[in-house]
């Protein structure tokens, strides 16, 4: 079978630093490829010569003849003045001002990424660059496509939208290289992974957690990797080993060989340990909401909440974008007024808060400068390590310690701040979205400090693997007024909001009782009907011949799952359609 995409011994550069150096490798039909590697390593730069998007220096890349494309990568531009409907729906071609609505493919889309509530006249121009963001990847999935290339698609999703985006791309054939941190996506979703370092491409069969395995046990047998990443790596196999049951329950590229590499590690955290640890810092009030009201224009966020966080809680807090998550975040920061109630801090209590605004700080200051100026020594837990030493932890290098602050991008801004925040020693943490812009190896630095990190931790993430792995407590914002304890975590969440879904859907239906439709719209539902019947004929079609390939396939493992996610995507369609053609019944015959 033919690549899609062929890199023969291509060479990058940025400025005088080799990005890649002389990769060759190919992007087949079907293939799901995740993307990984350190900030600034070249990942994107990859994305972007693969796609055509920028030229090698050197070597060749080919395409196969009327392949179809879509991109979308941070540099991603919406057209200017353009609205949602220019940027998704027009592209697509559809006859009628409000065909593209009988599409179930094109409404499941909008619907999972939440543009709908946009409105589709909205201009894009006024969004935020995550909307804007959201926009573009519903231009790019809506069309039939041989490859999707995606650069951190999941930064401005929820938790819930995420999960969707994973199912969408499951269920269709199209070929998928993806670039991005969130490793329960790479686990759920990608077959195969490429790892950018030093300017090669290795590659690796399976997701994120095969990834971790080979890659331990390419260090234990090559020996060339430094013992702190090897020990990472070790850890971080420990966890994947003891994690949920859908992480471990199927088999593991090479397990048996991780098996020896875990066997004496011992869990992230000693839980009973830091409890009474945390107890004797904090004492018995931390952080506590009585009878607390926030709201916001035209809404009311959590109505007489009280709520106790106390010594060594480890909370995460999840809920749909909008649903007030940061509000809260901050109203427990003591920087949100509350409209009602009352905030009590304890007189012990030393807390920083990572909120999603970049802090300026002075852009002539060295990076070293600026983590030394909170402290130049630092004990998290029972690691006790200098200001460049927690620097290095969080990818900065020696060298890059001596960079000015206004030269550092987005991401490396970020990790400074995070940085800094735990210079401070504080024995309260809250974290907004802690992970947006970093990378695998920086996210596993954060991890293993905080399993050691003995205080009250607040986390705001849609990085589940994060929340699974910090986090003791998930509570979750429904837009009730309240605010829901999940002893099941992430699952739950994601549970109660399809039911919560299908309850908001079913209302609108019971409650009407719709007069008599006119002589116009019985017409337009006629004509709906036909349309609609000719589509599930095409569907059935489908469906039959599939069957008989699946028949056909029964020796091949790769085509049955293939063939099996095509089944299932044309079976959800003809639900869709069938539902529709209901709809359009009861509009024709009353």
């Amino acid at each position: 079978m033919a690549n899609l995409v062929n890199l023969e011994n291509v060479s990058k550069s940025f400025g005088v630093r080799p990005l890649l150096d002389g990769v060759s490798l190919g992007v087949g039909e079907g293939d799901r490829i995740g993307v990984v590697g350190l900030n600034g390593g070249g990942k994107t730069t990859l994305l972007e010569v693969l796609a055509g998007l920028a030229e090698p220096d050197e070597g060749r890349v080919s395409q196969n003849r009327g392949l179809r494309m879509a991109v979308v990568t941070q540099r991603t531009e919406l057209a200017e003045g353009s609205t949602v409907r220019n940027a998704v729906i027009d592209p697509l071609g559809f006859d009628a001002e409000h065909e593209w609505a009988a599409d179930a493919r094109v409404r499941s889309i909008l619907d999972g990424l939440g543009i709908t509530g946009f409105g589709l006249d909205s201009p894009v121009g006024t969004m935020s660059g995550g909307e804007r963001r959201r926009v573009a990847l519903a231009a790019a999935l809506v069309q039939d496509l041989d490859l999707v290339v995606l650069d951190e698609p999941t930064n401005h999703l929820d938790v819930e939208g995420v999960r969707w985006l994973a199912d969408h791309l499951l269920a269709r054939r199209t070929a998928l290289v993806v670039v991005t941190h969130d490793r329960w996506f790479l686990d759920t979703v990608c077959s195969r992974t490429w790892e950018v370092v030093n300017g090669k491409v290795e590659q690796y069969e399976g997701g994120y957690a095969d990834w971790i395995f080979a890659r331990a046990e390419r260090a234990r047998l090559a020996d060339t990797i430094e013992e702190k990443r090897r020990n990472l790596a070790r850890k971080e196999l420990a966890w994947l080993r003891r994690g949920a049951p859908a992480r471990t329950s199927k088999p593991r590229y090479r397990i048996e060989a991780a098996e020896e590499l875990i066997s004496d590690v011992p869990p992230p955290r000693d839980s009973v340990e830091l409890l009474a640890f945390a107890k004797r810092r904090l004492g018995r009030t931390v952080l506590e909401l009585e009878d607390a009201t926030l709201t916001v224009p035209g809404r009311t966020l959590v109505r007489d909440l009280t709520w106790r966080i106390g010594p060594g809680d480890r909370i995460g807090i999840v809920g749909v974008n909008g649903s007030g998550k940061t509000t809260l975040l901050k109203a427990l920061a003591g920087e949100r007024e509350l409209e009602t109630g009352k905030r009590v801090q304890g007189q012990t209590v030393k807390l920083a808060h990572l909120s999603q605004e970049l802090h300026d700080l002075d852009g002539s200051m060295r990076v070293l400068e600026a983590v030394e100026e909170i402290a130049r020594r630092v004990v998290l837990g029972k690691q006790e390590m200098s200001a460049s030493q927690l620097a290095e932890r969080f990818g900065f290098s020696s060298q890059k310690q001596w960079t000015p602050v206004g030269d550092l991008s987005g991401g490396e801004r970020r990790r400074l701040q995070l940085c800094r925040l735990l210079m401070a020693e504080p024995n309260v943490l809250l974290l907004d979205e802690p992970t947006n812009d970093l990378d695998i190896d920086t996210l596993q630095q954060l991890e293993d400090l905080l399993d050691s990190w003995p205080g009250t931790l607040v986390v705001i993430s849609h990085d589940r693997y994060l929340v699974e792995r910090v986090c003791d407590q998930v509570v979750a914002l429904f837009g009730e007024g309240g605010l829901t304890d999940l002893p099941g975590g992430i699952e739950e969440y994601l549970r109660r909001r399809d039911r919560q879904k299908e309850v908001e859907t079913a209302a609108p239906k019971a409650a009407s009782s719709a007069p008599a439709s006119s002589a116009a719209d019985q017409r337009a539902a006629r004509k709906e009907l036909a349309r609609l019947e000719r589509r599930l004929e095409t569907l059935q079609k489908k469906e039959a011949q599939l069957h008989s390939a699946l028949a056909e396939a029964a020796t091949d493992p790769e085509r049955l799952m293939a063939l099996d996610a095509e089944l299932k995507a044309v079976l959800v369609e003809a639900e869709g359609v069938e539902a529709q053609w209901l709809e359009a019944a009861e509009t024709a015959e009353s």
